[in-house]
C-alpha cells in the first residue's frame, strides 16, 4: 500500500508528530510505501534513514499559506499516486480534505488532542481513528459519526525513535518519583508538588525528579520551593530521551488534567516502574482501567499522596506494582499500531482496490 501521511511539521514539540512518526516508520517496516510531507523538521532525518520519503510543504496556520500549499499538495498527489492519505493535525486535514475528494484517495485523520476545540475538523476524514476510548466517546459527542470512527490505542515499544538507546538507568536517589511531561497546567504538576510535601511531611524520605520544559517552569520552581523539600527535588530539564531517567525511576506518576493517550505512559511501563496516573481520558486504558498501574482522581493531591505513602512504605507493595506495569505490555507496540490502522485503511477503500491482508 502507498500512504502519505501529512502534518505541519516533524518537531519535537507535540506527542502527534512522535506518534505519526513511529506509525509511518513501522509501515515501512510492514512493507509499505510511505511518505511524510510537513513543513520539515527533526525528525526527517530519522525518518530517511527508516526508508520513508519525505518531502517538505510549508503548511503554517495562515490562510495566505495554506492556499499556496494547496496545490502543491495536489501535483504530489498526482505524481505520487498513494492509496491512503492520513493526516495528524487540522491544519493537514483541511489542506488534505479538497485534494482526497478530488482525487478519490480516501482521507485518514487521527485525533491525538480531542480537548482542542478543532479537533471537530478532524470529521473531514473518511475514516476518523481515536486515540484512545475516551477521544472516541468525545468525538461522538462533539457530532462525529459512529460509523466513522476507530479507536487504535496509542504504543509506542519498538518505535523506530528509540533504536540504539541506552537502557542504563540514570544515576538517582532511592526511593525516588518521576515526572515526565510539558511544564503547563494540563498536566497537573503543581498537584504531585502538593502530594510530594504532603508524603515527605508523612515521614516518608523520597526524592522528586522532573524532566520537560515548558512556559510554567519558573513559577513551578517558585511552588518547589514553597513545598518546604526543593532539596529533594531535582529539575532535569527538558530532554529528548528521559527513558534512562525511567530505567532508574522506582514511582513515575503522570497527575494529567486532560491526557487523551500519554506515549509516556508506554514508556514507564516499558521501563518496569511502578505507574500512577490520573483517572482522566486515555490514562485507565493505558494502565489496564488499573490493573497495570494505580489510578488516582485529577486535582486531588491528597489522593495522590496516598498513593505514595502507601507505595512507598511497603518495598514489596512497590514491587508487586513494578510487576504489574508488565501485564499485557505487548499491546503497548507500535507494530500493533501499524496492524490496526492497516485494518482502518482497508475499511475506507473502495471494496475492489482492498488489499487482502497487511504485509508480512
Amino acid at each position: 500500500m502507498r500512504i502519505i501521511h501529512i502534518l505541519n511539521h516533524t518537531r519535537r514539540l507535540n506527542g502527534n508528530v512522535h506518534a505519526a512518526i513511529d506509525l509511518a516508520c513501522a509501515q515501512v517496516k510492514l512493507g509499505h510505501d510511505v511518505l511524510v510531507v510537513s513543513g520539515g523538521g527533526d525528525f526527517d532525518r530519522l525518518l530517511a534513514g527508516n526508508k520513508v520519503a519525505v518531502e517538505r510543504i510549508d503548511q503554517e496556520r495562515k490562510p495566505l499559506t495554506v492556499l499556496k500549499a494547496l496545490p502543491a499538495f495536489r501535483r504530489l498527489v498526482k505524481t505520487w499516486k498513494p492509496d491512503i492519505v492520513h493526516a495528524h493535525m487540522m491544519t493537514s486535514a483541511v489542506l488534505a480534505f479538497p485534494v482526497c475528494r478530488l482525487s478519490g484517495i480516501p482521507l485518514i485523520t487521527t485525533v491525538h488532542n480531542a480537548f482542542e476545540k478543532s479537533a471537530v475538523l478532524m470529521g473531514l476524514g473518511n475514516r476518523v481513528v481515536a486515540v484512545s476510548e475516551a477521544v472516541g466517546q468525545s468525538m461522538r459527542e462533539r457530532g462525529i459519526a459512529a460509523r466513522k470512527l476507530h479507536v487504535v490505542l496509542n504504543g509506542t515499544i519498538g518505535s523506530a525513535r528509540f533504536d540504539g538507546r541506552s537502557r542504563t538507568p540514570a544515576q538517582m536517589h532511592r526511593p525516588n518519583i518521576l515526572f515526565v511531561g510539558g511544564l503547563h497546567p494540563r498536566k497537573g504538576l503543581p498537584d504531585l508538588l502538593e502530594a510530594f510535601r504532603l508524603t515527605r511531611q508523612a515521614g516518608i524520605i523520597t526524592h522528586l525528579y522532573i524532566a520537560g520544559g515548558g512556559p510554567f517552569e519558573t513559577e513551578y520552581r517558585r511552588l518547589a520551593e514553597e513545598t518546604g523539600h526543593v532539596d529533594a527535588i531535582t529539575f532535569i530539564g527538558a530532554i529528548d530521551e528521559p527513558f534512562s531517567y525511567m530505567m532508574g525511576a522506582d514511582i513515575f506518576v503522570l497527575p494529567s488534567h486532560a491526557d487523551p493517550a500519554p506515549l509516556v505512559l508506554s514508556e514507564a511501563r516499558e521501563a518496569g516502574c511502578a505507574v500512577i496516573g490520573a483517572d482522566v481520558d486515555g490514562i485507565p486504558q493505558l494502565l489496564g482501567y488499573g490493573e497495570a498501574g494505580m489510578l488516582t482522581p485529577p486535582r486531588d493531591p491528597q489522593a495522590l499522596a496516598s498513593l505514595l505513602i502507601e507505595l512507598l512504605s511497603d518495598p514489596r507493595l512497590l514491587e508487586v506494582w513494578k510487576s504489574r506495569s508488565q501485564l499485557n505490555l505487548g499491546n503497548l507496540t507500535i507494530e500493533r499500531v501499524a496492524r490496526e490502522t492497516f485494518d482502518v485503511y482497508k475499511s475506507a477503500m473502495p471494496f475492489r482496490a482492498r488489499p487482502t491482508a497487511a504485509p508480512a
